[in-house]
């Protein structure tokens, strides 16, 4: 996705910018990012992409359906590469760690709240918090 072919198809200028930090989605063993910690991937690699420019490129991923935003406890935007996949997520709330999963009988049971309401779900988030195995070791 990371080739400037793949960004011009979604309406996007193949820019430096666009195109590294989309690589750094790509490659990165990260699969959720705030905008700070873009910055500090590519100022680490030696790539001049002011902050500014960080926030503005995520925001237009995002519009373009290429990253997805959370807000985890920490009340920071995270962004995270868009799969095309659903799943939800486990937030350690002690050292913010975050672990992806997808169950289906928990998308089953929403679907029958949602219908037992008189709703039909176009979208959700399910965020779990509490403590990862290694917070929990004593």
């Amino acid at each position: 996705m990371s080739n400037p072919q793949s960004l011009k198809d979604i309406g996007l200028k193949a820019t430096f910018p666009r195109i590294k930090i989309l690589e750094l989605f790509e490659k990165s063993e990260l699969r959720h990012m705030t905008a700070e910690d873009v910055y500090r991937h590519l100022l680490a690699d030696n790539m001049d992409i002011g902050l500014a420019t960080v926030y503005r490129v995520l925001t237009q991923f995002e519009q373009a359906g290429l990253l997805e935003r959370h807000f985890f406890e920490s009340g920071k935007a995270v962004f995270e590469i868009n799969r095309g996949k659903h799943h939800d997520h486990l937030v350690c709330v002690q050292c913010g760690k975050v672990a992806e999963f997808y169950d289906p009988e928990i998308e089953k049971r929403q679907d029958k709240v949602a219908n037992e309401h008189g709703f039909k779900i176009q979208d959700h988030a399910l965020y779990l918090y509490g403590q990862c195995r290694e917070c929990q070791s004593p």
